[in-house]
């Protein structure tokens, strides 16, 4: 029996709040995190403030609200999307009841929310019901005012926005963690906002990638020389070589995960076996971290679908979730 087998489906027995950290990181930017949960970022200027993925819910949101109001009194006009997942958008609405007027998106986050909004959200509320407590709040799919590029990476289809004092540059650098990732770059802070792109010693939700593309992404990210960077997960790393270490660290994961994943498909194995296969290779590196065994059949089944020249990742809907589910325990 292989020991997705032995635990509850995703998420849904992680019922324990984790310690949120809201620490400042450079003049103007601040790194919401709470170890291993979706993290947040937040850019304060003279004028106005930024914030980087909205949180799973518009009551969570409140949270990070209230902790702004702790150090700036300056009206939150910004919210921006790095992606289309329903954890890290459906509490935009709060800030949209504080008084903010755009909602920033890619080009293919616009494009996956039309394709796919509405099965994500299903299908992430029932994997992860601690995070979405108070789902009651949240009014329907997050929708962008403001659709930054043509799809296409780099910074030629960015917006760079004014906050005052700091300018914040926003732009799509290539596939990885979706089609449509979006970062946040303070250049003259030398502060990145990744967004799911980089993760830090927590599991790297791999089930709607773009594996292959995805570390030459890194690698883009890397030549901006951050100082200090801000991951979808893990704690805020601070310094040129813990900015390195969290890049090589989400690099690792996806290589070996996809490594594991052609190989299966190579050798004609069916999903039991690819995740029993992919096991070998992942478990004695990452077994430990957050969210390892939520993460881990998503993942294979992604770089199994991938491997097998299924290039636009299949939509994830509860009744997909629970089919992959049994699929593994039969």
């Amino acid at each position: 029996m292989t020991q997705a087998a032995t635990k509850a489906f995703a998420s849904q027995s992680d019922l324990t709040d984790k310690t949120i950290t809201f620490e400042q990181l450079s003049a103007h930017c601040w790194a919401y995190t709470a170890e291993g949960d979706p993290n947040s970022g937040v850019v304060i200027g003279d004028k106005f403030i930024l914030v980087s993925d909205a949180t799973a819910t518009p009551a969570m949101a409140q949270d990070l609200i209230a902790r702004i109001r702790t150090v700036s009194d300056k009206p939150i006009k910004y919210v921006l999307l790095t992606h289309y997942h329903a954890v890290r958008v459906l509490g935009a609405s709060a800030y949209l009841a504080e008084g903010a007027t755009e909602v920033i998106a890619s080009q293919g986050t616009y494009e996956l929310i039309v394709e796919r909004g509405a099965q994500d959200m299903q299908s992430e509320m029932e994997r992860f019901p601690r995070l979405f407590r108070n789902a009651e709040s949240v009014p329907g799919l997050t929708w962008p005012t403001l659709v930054v590029g043509d799809g296409k990476p780099g910074r030629q289809g960015s917006l760079t926005v004014d906050l005052g004092g700091v300018k914040v540059q926003i732009w799509h650098p290539g596939a990885g963690h979706t089609r449509g990732d979006t970062i946040a770059w303070v250049e003259e802070e030398k502060v990145l906002f990744s967004g799911d792109l980089v993760e830090y010693e927590a599991g790297v939700y791999t089930g709607d990638a773009q594996l292959e593309e995805w570390p030459a992404t890194l690698e883009a990210l890397r030549a901006l020389k951050a100082e200090a960077i801000v991951p979808g997960r893990g704690e805020a790393m601070k310094g040129a070589a813990n900015v390195n270490k969290a890049l090589d660290y989400t690099r690792r994961w996806v290589e070996t995960l996809y490594t594991a994943g052609k190989e299966a498909a190579a050798a004609g194995m069916d999903l039991k076996a690819a995740m029993a296969h992919a096991r070998k290779s992942m478990d004695p590196v990452f077994g430990q971290v957050f969210i390892y065994e939520h993460c881990l059949p998503f993942d294979v089944s992604r770089a199994f679908d991938e491997a097998r020249g299924i290039k636009n990742p299949r939509i994830w809907t509860a009744e997909r979730d629970q089919e992959m589910w049994r699929a593994l325990q039969g």
